[in-house]
């Protein structure tokens, strides 16, 4: 069913959920609390393999994992020029709002910010790009339902705009691949500033996002792709429930969850 919290969202128009193969992923979330979770893995071969189909065509707020589009917006329009772009705090403009780590208080780099999840950097970064703007950039990419509603600075943090799964591995494709509308090198840039882990099997790279649904449920994304051995693997991880945070709230969690799960797919060796 679709969530009714302020994260979730209709079903992706004209997105099915009987293509792609289904597996049973449900051991990887079992708990003392229930844990909805999807998650979407497209091959090389455009193979498509899912774990719950329906929430993976479902839409839901997608709080860090924007900035992936903001990074390739803030460099297509000049605003950020390359990943050691500076924003210096400001502590009155970059209120503490939520949750805060100690490291944010502090000027950040495009690359700081982006792999810290630094959320004022990127509130700045959207401030300067400006609605007009952004907003062309949004339908170029057809993100999710395009919605900007909650303001220039917060509509992907607990604003209107919704994405799905399914659409979340598509974004990723086609900036992989070079066909999303943006250059190659600020495409480069972006490659770069997402690596997660570097193996001798695999690299990893990807971004996280957390969102509050209720007081006590999260919504906790991952989104990213694996290279191996000159393959592409792309896919994007979804959890909501009571347990979400204190089990996978550090990014280190997710990651280690999903090469669990690709482990398990077969796409990177068991070690």
């Amino acid at each position: 069913a679709a969530i009714t919290g302020p994260c979730g969202g209709a079903q992706t128009p004209g997105m099915g959920s009987s293509a792609g193969q289904e597996v049973d992923l449900t051991h990887f979330f079992a708990g003392d609390e229930p844990v909805e979770a999807s998650f979407v893995l497209l091959g090389p071969g455009s193979e498509l393999t899912w774990h719950n189909p329906m929430r993976s065509a479902e839409r839901f707020l997608p709080a860090s994992t924007f900035k992936i589009p903001n990074t390739l917006i803030a460099l297509e329009t000049g605003v950020a020029p390359d990943a050691d772009f500076t924003i210096p705090f400001d502590s009155i403009r970059d209120r503490r709002v939520g949750f805060w780590t100690p490291g944010w208080s502090q000027k950040q780099t495009l690359r700081s910010a982006f792999q810290n999840s630094v959320y004022w950097f990127y509130q700045e970064i959207a401030r300067r790009i400006g609605e007009t703007r952004m907003r062309e950039y949004l339908r170029l990419f057809d993100y999710g339902n395009q919605d900007m509603g909650g303001g220039v600075d917060r509509f992907w943090l607990e604003g209107a705009l919704r994405i799905s799964p399914r659409e979340q591995v598509e974004i990723i494709r086609k900036f992989h691949q070079g066909t999303l509308g943006v250059s190659a090198r600020s495409t480069g840039i972006l490659k770069d500033i997402m690596i997660l882990e570097e193996q001798p099997g695999y690299t990893l790279s990807g971004k996280t996002g957390t969102a509050e649904v209720t007081a006590t449920r999260e919504l906790a994304w991952l989104v990213g792709y694996v290279e191996r051995g000159g393959s592409v693997w792309y896919f994007a991880l979804n959890l909501e429930g009571e347990e979400v945070w204190e089990r996978w709230g550090q990014p280190v969690a997710r990651r280690q969850l999903v090469i669990s799960i690709l482990r398990e797919l077969g796409v990177i060796a068991e070690q």
